[in-house]
């Protein structure tokens, strides 16, 4: 069975986006050739000139993708199928920049816990057959840092299964990112609002998929992160019964312009136009607003002991505390055997200074006023 690494990523001072050359791995590389040329069309092939080199090379890896995807099908379908998912997945939510990211760094800690890997949110079609020659001769392909901050990327890295969505073509708004000059897709997704029949049913039927291959390989509790997720509790726990959720707020004047970071570190690196980022100053705001939108009018249907909130600010100043509440209030089992592995790595991080960002009075007031529900609620 195949696990992700537990070592602590090593993180770096902040600086400008990292370099990126046109034929290191994106997404897009992990679609088959028919969805592939599907997203062309819908976009209307509107690919920058500087971009087409990254498209000729996605162009000739995908019908491989679609070859091996039929070559797990065979091989390990029918196992997959049969796949009972006994314990279901907890899920780590919140808005994109809240801390996600370092919680599904502490949580990976436990072994008890399958986190998908890098590698298996680009390849969630054959990664069974593959990830073995990816993670012993593929290191090269990655830059040493993630292009969105200053985390330590890889295969074996923690992942957010979004990207697994994206990949197996499910309807999800991070689609934005192949054509960001385009108007964004699937925001109905942020909060499961007037979602078409069939483009629901594709992704309950990747996401379930994704998940029994996961435990299937792993034999274990899957633990998955998505900011997406965060406005789909009702739908997660109809898919999966008994589902646990750990819920992350931070400071709104963070997030803000720590997101607007985000997504042009992510267009540029993704995307095949040239982004104008027109518009995404507004697109934050509508995330933000439609998620939580469908996070608080669905949360009354969850069961209490199903959820846990905490604030970033908390689990920064003492990690190791917020874990061991989340754990008990969530009735995850044995906290102690994790405390040694938690304080240790939470020790290797004490060094590690996040990226700092300056807001200007005008900017504070008109997030104070777009926000202001998220402020009231979780006391900022």
């Amino acid at each position: 069975m195949t696990q992700s690494s537990t070592k602590p990523p090593v993180k770096k001072p902040a600086q400008k986006f990292h370099p990126y050359p046109f034929w290191s791995p994106r997404f897009w590389h992990g679609l088959r050739f028919g969805e592939w040329m599907a997203l062309c069309v819908r976009h209307r092939f509107r690919i920058h000139p500087l971009r087409w080199p990254m498209a000729f090379l996605i162009t000739l890896i995908t019908p491989f993708n679609s070859l091996l995807a039929v070559c797990q099908r065979l091989r390990y379908g029918k196992q997959i199928d049969a796949i009972v998912i006994e314990q279901p997945p907890v899920f780590i939510v919140g808005h994109w920049r809240s801390g996600t990211t370092y919680l599904h760094e502490l949580l990976e800690l436990d072994s008890r816990f399958a986190t998908p890997s890098t590698w298996q949110c680009f390849a969630p079609r054959h990664f069974l057959l593959t990830e073995w020659m990816m993670r012993t001769f593929g290191g090269w392909l990655l830059p040493r840092y993630r292009p969105t901050d200053n985390v330590t990327a890889g295969w074996t890295r923690p992942q957010e299964d979004e990207f697994a969505l994206l990949t197996l073509a499910a309807p999800t708004p991070y689609e934005r990112m192949a054509f960001p000059n385009d108007p964004p897709p699937h925001l109905e997704f942020l909060d499961m609002d007037g979602c078409d029949e069939a483009d629901l049913k594709k992704f309950e039927t990747g996401l379930r998929d994704f998940v029994k291959a996961i435990t299937f390989l792993t034999g274990k509790r899957v633990l998955l992160k998505s900011p997406p997720h965060t406005g789909r509790l009702a739908f997660l726990s109809r898919l999966f019964p008994g589902a646990k959720f750990i819920h992350i707020v931070r400071d709104p004047y963070a997030l803000f312009p720590s997101t607007v970071r985000l997504w042009k570190s992510l267009d540029e690196v993704q995307g095949l136009q040239m982004p104008r980022h027109k518009g995404l100053e507004e697109y934050v705001y509508e995330c933000l607003t439609r998620m939580y939108r469908g996070f608080e009018k669905q949360r009354p249907a969850i069961d209490s002991i199903n959820i846990c909130d905490l604030r970033y600010e908390d689990l920064v100043k003492d990690p190791v505390a917020e874990v061991r509440r989340v754990y008990q209030e969530l009735g995850l089992d044995d906290f102690e055997s994790l405390r040694p592995q938690l304080e240790d790595y939470v020790s290797k991080q004490k060094e590690y200074q996040p990226n700092s960002h300056e807001l200007d009075e005008k900017m504070k007031v008109e997030i104070r006023q777009r926000w202001g529900e998220y402020f009231e609620r979780y006391g900022y």
